[in-house]
């Protein structure tokens, strides 16, 4: 996974969190798979198509802080991530 300072996607802007679909039990093979880009300021009461309950590992960048909810539109319960 790479570290919460070098979240930045091909363009070179600053990224607040990735998201990936596929996780091992192996740290250096669980950040695989299609990756959603969470960009500073996002707001995402629902997640793109194909993303409910998808994902499955995450990195925050630093100075972010990602909430994410147990169900859709900002509804049940929520966690907060950091770097």
């Amino acid at each position: 996974c790479p570290s919460p300072a070098e979240l930045r996607p091909s363009n070179g802007t600053r990224l607040c969190a990735l998201l990936y679909a596929d996780d091992s039990p192996y740290y250096e093979q669980c950040c695989a798979g299609d990756v959603l880009e969470v960009l500073p300021g996002a707001d995402l009461p629902y997640l793109p198509s194909g993303w409910a309950g998808r994902a499955s590992s995450l990195v925050v960048g630093t100075r972010c802080e990602l909430t994410v909810w147990s169900r859709r539109a900002k509804e049940g319960k929520s966690r907060r991530f950091g770097a």
